[in-house]
C-alpha cells in the first residue's frame, strides 16, 4: 500500500523511470520501464533483483558484449494480419527477420553462459523459440537489403526478366531519337531521357515539340521544356506498365503466402517480442546500476533498514556532473529503533536523509539495485507512508497544516508493524505550542502501532519525548559550529540543535537583535540547545579518538604479530643453516675421500714410481685425518665449519693437481676437457707441454696440466644429457600451460609465506604468456595486500594492478595486468 498516490513524484521516482527509458533501444524496453511497480512480496522482489544482478554481471565481467541491436517490435503489424487476407509489407517482413534474428543471437549468448551462475537469465530464455524455419523462409524472399528477390519465385524471376528486356528496347529506342534530334537541333546536346509518370520521355524545347513525333505528358515549372515520350516507345512503355502490374500482384502473392505461413506462429512471437523488452529493460537497469554504483543488498523478509554508505541516486548524479563528491549516509531501524526522530539545522541534510531512505527503498522493493556499501541489509516493507513538501489546495479549502493533519488521520488509521513513514518538518505549520503537542500525540500513536518510520522535526518537546520512549531513537545532522557550515553527517543516538543563533550571525542580522532574541526565549532553553551542541561536539571529538586508539592498538598489534614471525622465522633459518652445515660437511668429507682414492688409482695406472707413490699416499691420508670431522675442533657455527672444509678441499685439489699432472698421457683422438668447464673435445696433436683440441669445428692449444681425459662411458652420459635438456624444458613449458590457473588464494598464510606463493606464482604468469591474474588476499588489516602491491610494483612485465569490482571483492582481491 503506497500513500499518497502520486508518490512517485513527490520522490523523483519518474526522473529514475525517464533515465531508464533513456537506456533502453526499443519501444518493448520502455514499455517494460512504463510498468515498474513497488511489490511487498519479497520472492518477487528478489527474483527482480537477482535478474538485474546476474545482467550487471554480464556486463561487467564477460569478455563477449551483450548482442543489442534490431529490437524491432512487430507486434502491431502481426496483430493486424490475424484477420485473414491480409499481409505484412516487405518492410514488415524484413523488421520481423531482424527481430526474430535478435532473438536467435540473444538465446545463443545466454545459453553459452553456466546455469548455475545466471540461474534467473536461464529461466528467461526456457521456452523461447528462436524459428529457423522463419528466418530461413524470409532469407528466402528477401534480399539483404529487405527487398524482394527476384528469384522469390519462378513466375517473379519471370516477369523481372521480361520487365529488364523491354527496359532496355525502351532505352535503345529513346537513346536513337535522342540523337537524331540532337543531330537535327531539336534538342540540347546535354539532354537524356527522364521519367514522367511511370514512362520514359525526351525533354525538348516548345518550340521544336511538333517536329518530334509523340504524346506530351509534361512540362517544366517554367514553361521552357516539354516532356515528350515518342510514338516509337509508346507500345513498349504500355508493355512495361502491364509488366509491372503483373510484379506488384506476384509480390502480394508472396507476401499472403509467406504471412499464412506466419499466422499460426503468432503467439508465441509475441512471446519473443516479450524476451526482448524483458533483455533491454533488463541491459537499462544494469547500466544505471553502474552509473550509480549500485548493489544488490542482503534482503531478508523481514522489516528492517541497516544501511551503510547509502547515496541519494539522482542527487549522486547531479553532484557528479559538478565535480563534487557525496556524503554517504548511515541508518539503522530495527526492533528496538523502529522510529528515527531527526533534528539540526536547517539546510543541514535532513529532508535530503529522509527523501534518500524513502527513494532507495522503493526503488529495492520495484526491483532496482540500489546505491548501498556491499555490507548493507534491507527489508520489506507492506505499506509505504510518506508526508513531504507542502500540499495546500485552493480548490479543495486545505491549508498547509490542514493536509498535514489529513495525512496523519490516514497514517494513524492504517500504519501497522509492517508500515515505514516518512514525515518530514512533523508538527509545522500551526502555533509551536499547540503544533508540538499535536505532533507528541501522533508520534505517540505511530508507536503503538509498533510503526516503523524516519521524522524530521525541530520541537524541543519531541527530543524529550524521543529520549524517554521505547522504540523511538534521537539523531541528529551534524554541524560544524567553527566554520558555521553543515556537515551533512547523521549522528545517531543523541538530539540535534537547530543552531538558530549561529546560522542568524551567519547571515548577518544585527548583534542587538539577535541578543533581544536570546533574553525573549530565556537562558534555560537556550543552555539546553547549547548544551545539545556541547554533547554532540564531544561526541565527535570522543569518536575521532577512540578511531585514532584503534588505529594505534591494530598498528600496534601488527608490529608485535610481524616481530613475532621474523623471530620464529630466525629460528627457523638457523636450524636450517646449522643442519644444512652438517649436511654440507659429510658430503665435503665423502667426496674428498673419493678423490683421494681415485687419485690413487690413476698414480698406479700411471705407473709411477714406489718411493713417490708412496710419499704421495702418506701425504693423502695425512690430509684424510685433517679433514675428520672427530679429529677437528668443533666450530660455534655450521656455516664455519663448512666454510673451513671448502678451503682444505681446495687445498686438496691444489696438491692433487700438482702431483699426478706429470703422471697422466695423453694422446690423440682422447676425448678431453678443460679442468671446471663442461665442453668436451678431441686431441688432435700433442706438441711437448701443449695439445691442440678440437671443440666442435673450433681448435684450440691448451696446456696438457689444464686437461683431464673423459672415458667413452661419461662421454656418452654428457652428451644424452644435452640432448635431453631441450625436450625436458618445452615439456615442462608445456605442462605448466596446461595445469596454470590465474587466480590464486593466499588468506589465512602469514605475510612471509603468502609473498613467496605470489612471487612463485607471477613468475609462472609471466611464463605462460597470460593477459591478468587475480590474487585473493582479502581485507583483515590490509598489511598483506599492502606487501604484495610493494612486490607487483617492482615486477618487470607488470603493467597494472588494482581492486577487483566491488561486486567481486573489492579490496579484497588485487587484478594484476601484464604487458
Amino acid at each position: 500500500m503506497l500513500y499518497p498516490n502520486h508518490i512517485e513524484q513527490k520522490i523523483a521516482f519518474t526522473t529514475i523511470r525517464q533515465l531508464l527509458k533513456d537506456k533502453c533501444v526499443s519501444a518493448l524496453g520502455e514499455e517494460k520501464v512504463d510498468e515498474i511497480q513497488f511489490s511487498s512480496n519479497y520472492a518477487e522482489v528478489m527474483k527482480l533483483l537477482s535478474q538485474t544482478d546476474e545482467m550487471l554481471r554480464v556486463l561487467t565481467t564477460d569478455a563477449d558484449e551483450l548482442p543489442i541491436g534490431d529490437f524491432y517490435d512487430v507486434r502491431p503489424a502481426l496483430s493486424r494480419v490475424r484477420i485473414e487476407g491480409l499481409f505484412l509489407d516487405e518492410l514488415e517482413v524484413f523488421d520481423l527477420r531482424r527481430a526474430l534474428e535478435a532473438v536467435r543471437r540473444l538465446v545463443a549468448f545466454l545459453t553459452k553462459h553456466e546455469a548455475e551462475v545466471y540461474p534467473h537469465l536461464h529461466e528467461l530464455v526456457n521456452g523461447i523459440e528462436t524459428y529457423p524455419l522463419i528466418i530461413n523462409r524470409i532469407d528466402g524472399i528477401l534480399n539483404k537489403f529487405g527487398k524482394i528477390k527476384d528469384n522469390a519465385s519462378n513466375e517473379l524471376a519471370r516477369i523481372r526478366k521480361d520487365v529488364f528486356h523491354v527496359q532496355s528496347g525502351i532505352s535503345r529506342t529513346l537513346n536513337s531519337i535522342l540523337r537524331q534530334a540532337q543531330a537535327d537541333g531539336y534538342v540540347e546536346k546535354d539532354v537524356t531521357p527522364t521519367m514522367r509518370e511511370g514512362r520514359l520521355v525526351i525533354p525538348v524545347s516548345p518550340a521544336f515539340k511538333r517536329k518530334v513525333n509523340g504524346i506530351v505528358h509534361d512540362e517544366s515549372a517554367t514553361g521552357k521544356t516539354v516532356f515528350i515520350e515518342p510514338q516509337q516507345v509508346v507500345e513498349a512503355n504500355n508493355r512495361l506498365r502491364e509488366l509491372e502490374g503483373e510484379e506488384r500482384r506476384e509480390i502480394m502473392r508472396i507476401l499472403v503466402e509467406f504471412t499464412n505461413f506466419v499466422r499460426p506462429h503468432t503467439e508465441s512471437i509475441f512471446a519473443s517480442q516479450y524476451f526482448l523488452g524483458q533483455i533491454d529493460f533488463l541491459r537499462a537497469k544494469a547500466l544505471f546500476a553502474i552509473e550509480i554504483n549500485a548493489i544488490k543488498p542482503r534482503v531478508d523478509d523481514m522489516c528492517q533498514l541497516e544501511w551503510t554508505k547509502a547515496v541519494h541516486p539522482l542527487l549522486l548524479l547531479s553532484l557528479k556532473k559538478q565535480g563534487k563528491s557525496i556524503v554517504p549516509l548511515d541508518i539503522t531501524l530495527n526492533e528496538k529503533q523502529r522510529i528515527l526522530l531527526i533534528s539540526g539545522p536547517n539546510a543541514g541534510g535532513k529532508s535530503v536523509c529522509l527523501k534518500t531512505v524513502v527513494l532507495l527503498q522503493y526503488m529495492l522493493q520495484c526491483g532496482l539495485l540500489v546505491s548501498l556499501h556491499d555490507s548493507s541489509r534491507a527489508g520489506i516493507f507492506e505499506r509505504l507512508f510518506i508526508d513531504i513538501g507542502d500540499e495546500q489546495s485552493i480548490e479543495n479549502d486545505l491549508s498547509t497544516y490542514s493536509s498535514h493533519l489529513l495525512n496523519m488521520k490516514y497514517f494513524i488509521k492504517n500504519s501497522n508493524p509492517k508500515t515505514l513513514l516518512l514525515i518530514d518538518e512533523f508538527g509545522t505549520g500551526t502555533e509551536p505550542m499547540i503544533g508540538g503537542a499535536i505532533a507528541e500525540a501522533t508520534l505517540e500513536r505511530f508507536n503503538r502501532n509498533l510503526a516503523f518510520g524516519v521524522i524530521t522535526t525541530h520541537y524541543t518537546n519531541l527530543k524529550h519525548y524521543a529520549e524517554d520512549a521505547v522504540g523511538i531513537v534521537n539523531g541528529a545532522m551534524l554541524y560544524d559550529r567553527q566554520h558555521l557550515q553543515p556537515l551533512f553527517q547523521l549522528s545517531i543516538g543523541n538530539p540535534g540543535s537547530s543552531f538558530a543563533i549561529e546560522i542568524a550571525r551567519k547571515i548577518g542580522l544585527p548583534e542587538d537583535l539577535i541578543a533581544e532574541a536570546a533574553d525573549k526565549v530565556g537562558a534555560e532553553h537556550l543552555d539546553y540547545d547549547k548544551h545539545l551542541q556541547d554533547i554532540v561536539r564531544d561526541k565527535r571529538y570522543w569518536e575521532n579518538k577512540r578511531q585514532q586508539i584503534r588505529q594505534k592498538e591494530k598498528k600496534l598489534e601488527e608490529t608485535l604479530e610481524k616481530y613475532e614471525t621474523e623471530l620464529k622465522s630466525i629460528e627457523h633459518q638457523r636450524k636450517e643453516i646449522t643442519t644444512k652445515a652438517k649436511d654440507e660437511a659429510k658430503n665435503l668429507l665423502s667426496e674428498a675421500n673419493a678423490k683421494i682414492e681415485n687419485t690413487i688409482r690413476q698414480i698406479k695406472e700411471a705407473e709411477a714410481e714406489k718411493e713417490k707413490t708412496k710419499a704421495i699416499r702418506k701425504e693423502l691420508e695425512e690430509f684424510k685425518k685433517h679433514l675428520t670431522p672427530e679429529s677437528a675442533p668443533k666450530p660455534p657455527k655450521g656455516d664455519l665449519k663448512s666454510a673451513k672444509l671448502k678451503l682444505e678441499l681446495k687445498k686438496f685439489n691444489e696438491f692433487a693437481n700438482l702431483k699426478t699432472s706429470n703422471s697422466l698421457t695423453f694422446k690423440p683422438q682422447d676425448n678431453v676437457r678443460i679442468k671446471g668447464q663442461t665442453a668436451i673435445g678431441k686431441i688432435i696433436e700433442i706438441q711437448d707441454k701443449n695439445a691442440i683440441v678440437a671443440f666442435g669445428q673450433m681448435k684450440s692449444t691448451v696446456k696438457l696440466v689444464k686437461l683431464e681425459q673423459i672415458s667413452n662411458t661419461q662421454l656418452k652420459k654428457e652428451t644424452r644429457k644435452f640432448e635431453n635438456l631441450g625436450t625436458t624444458t618445452t615439456d615442462e613449458v608445456r605442462q605448466r600451460k596446461l595445469t596454470f590457473t590465474s587466480e590464486i588464494d593466499v588468506r589465512g598464510m602469514r605475510g612471509d609465506e603468502a609473498l613467496q606463493a605470489v612471487m612463485y606464482f607471477i613468475d609462472d604468469a609471466v611464463m605462460v604468456g597470460v593477459a591478468s591474474v587475480r590474487i585473493l588476499h582479502g581485507t583483515g588489516t590490509g598489511a598483506l595486500r599492502q606487501m604484495i602491491r610493494q612486490y607487483l610494483g617492482t615486477v618487470h612485465g607488470v603493467k597494472t594492478y588494482r581492486d577487483e569490482h566491488i561486486q567481486f571483492g573489492g579490496a579484497g582481491i588485487t587484478v594484476v595486468q601484464f604487458d
